[in-house]
């Protein structure tokens, strides 16, 4: 495709820093307040607007989202392609003019003042019915190369993704979904002025299809500002979520440093859209990502019992009727959950039971996982793939990332009746990696095996923009 239309933006007018121009130490976050384009509220919903997360969003959801409003962001994040799409007229291109067209129309309006953005999320955990609520809040991060020590990643990424969204910020110059990133404040000092906030006035709100409560505080103040601003100086950033979205922003600041676009570090192209949540704070949850395993030719249950013997205890729920397996899942999901507080298991099922596999107080993880740092052995996700996928059902590595062998399931539910329909052989099911755990991986320079953790809810695309105008 034709390079000609990709252009870096203009000058940092739509940004205030709260320190003097230049670089500050690499070892220092630095953030900044934005004058953000926001949905106007007098034109549209805010719910019928906006979106989850391009790379959550199917087929159907995409169809839905288009019906809401003509203003849906769906437009700009993941356009319908067609077949007769050209250089000179596809999606991308197409999502620029959207923009344009709800910019002019007053649809998206910008700020008048620079701000931070105060995100706030009510939910219920999948399956239960206690709400939470995970506080944070938006405002630009400057983006940092990984050597820089600043930002840290948890997981790889693939070069699909990342394409697909290089080409859509080449073209519209805008960051329309969050970057979910993680920073330390046991004392919760910023969460203190998120509270101080949110009661003061009422929000911006959007409710979206998973019942998810999103609420948006804009905070002009530039008192409260500094303060939120030289509080996370000190913080090491970790991203949660959006790994992609991350370096396609480091891929477009490179290109436009060597285009010699600007040679000023507060342009804008410098810096990319983030939601900050703190690790000690409310409502932060984890949820496991349980592995489906299919097409093994042969597949032998009894074998693959026997290899794992001497490393895992193995417990069997066994059922009759359907009154009993109910009964027998029951207890399975409770001594899977509680066995997290008193050791490292797992649960397995292949049809006939479940079964909890206890790893042996007598194991020996070094011999079991060789050339592997101690955090890394620490990992229940870690001890799935090395001991029972690789060594117990003799699944590479390279099977696991093509998905050839192994498909993820959110949903324990739904992992057992993938087994049931024959579409697994064999479920493994996995208590939740704790963000503790995250961290020390991503601090260490070291990474988690794809699909390690899913930080719920996501953050909604659309509730403000970053653009580079």
């Amino acid at each position: 495709m034709r390079r000609s239309f990709f252009a870096c933006g203009g000058g940092a007018a739509n940004i205030t820093p709260f320190r003097p121009t230049g670089r500050q130490s690499q070892f220092m976050a630095e953030i900044f307040p934005f004058q953000a384009y926001r949905y106007n509220l007098a034109r549209v919903e805010l719910a019928d607007a906006v979106t989850q997360p391009y790379d959550k969003i199917t087929a159907a959801m995409q169809e839905r989202y288009a019906t809401l409003s003509p203003y849906n962001l769906i437009a700009v994040e993941k356009g319908q392609s067609s077949p007769k799409d050209s250089a000179a007229d596809n999606v991308y291109t197409r999502a620029e003019k959207a923009l344009q067209q709800w910019i002019r129309d007053g649809v998206l309006v910008r700020d008048s003042r620079s701000g931070i953005y105060v995100y706030f999320q009510e939910y219920a955990v999948p399956g239960k019915t206690e709400r939470r609520t995970r506080k944070g809040f938006i405002a630009l991060g400057r983006v940092e190369d990984y050597a820089a020590h600043v930002i840290f990643r948890h997981e790889l990424t693939h070069t699909g993704p990342k394409a697909d969204r290089l080409e859509l910020l080449r073209h519209t110059r805008t960051h329309t979904g969050q970057l979910f990133m993680l920073y330390s404040d046991p004392q919760r000092h910023i969460d203190g002025l998120l509270d101080e906030i949110a009661a003061r006035s009422r929000p911006d709100e959007a409710q979206d299809e998973y019942g998810v409560a999103h609420r948006i505080w804009p905070v002009f103040d530039p008192h409260i500002i500094a303060d939120i601003v030289h509080a996370m100086t000190p913080q090491k950033l970790v991203i949660a979520d959006g790994h992609h979205r991350y370096e396609t922003a480091l891929a477009y600041r490179d290109e436009c440093r060597q285009k010699g676009a600007d040679a000023d570090g507060n342009a804008p192209y410098e810096k990319a859209m983030m939601t900050f949540f703190n690790t000690h704070g409310e409502g932060l949850v984890i949820l496991p990502t349980h592995r489906l395993v299919a097409n093994l030719r042969p597949f032998d249950l009894d074998s693959f019992r026997k290899k794992i013997s001497s490393a895992f205890d193995q417990e069997d729920y066994t059922f009759g009727s359907e009154a009993a397996r109910v009964a027998a899942y029951e207890r399975f999901q409770r001594d899977l959950l509680e066995s997290a507080d008193v050791g490292r298991a797992f649960g397995m099922y292949a049809g006939d039971s479940f079964t909890l596999l206890r790893l042996r107080r007598d194991a020996d993880l070094q011999k079991l996982m060789p050339n592997l740092s101690a955090a890394q052995r620490k990992l229940d996700v870690v001890l799935l793939h090395r001991v029972l996928l690789e060594q117990g059902l003799g699944v590479a590595p390279a099977a696991v990332t093509a998905e050839q062998n192994v498909s993820y399931e959110r949903e324990i539910g739904a992992a057992v009746n993938a087994v049931d329909r024959k579409r697994a052989q064999v479920s493994f099911l996995l208590n939740p990696v704790g963000v503790n755990q995250v961290m020390a991986i991503a601090l260490a320079d070291e990474v988690l095996p794809q699909k390690s953790t899913d930080f719920y809810p996501k953050l909604l695309s659309g509730l403000t923009l970053y653009r580079f105008d």
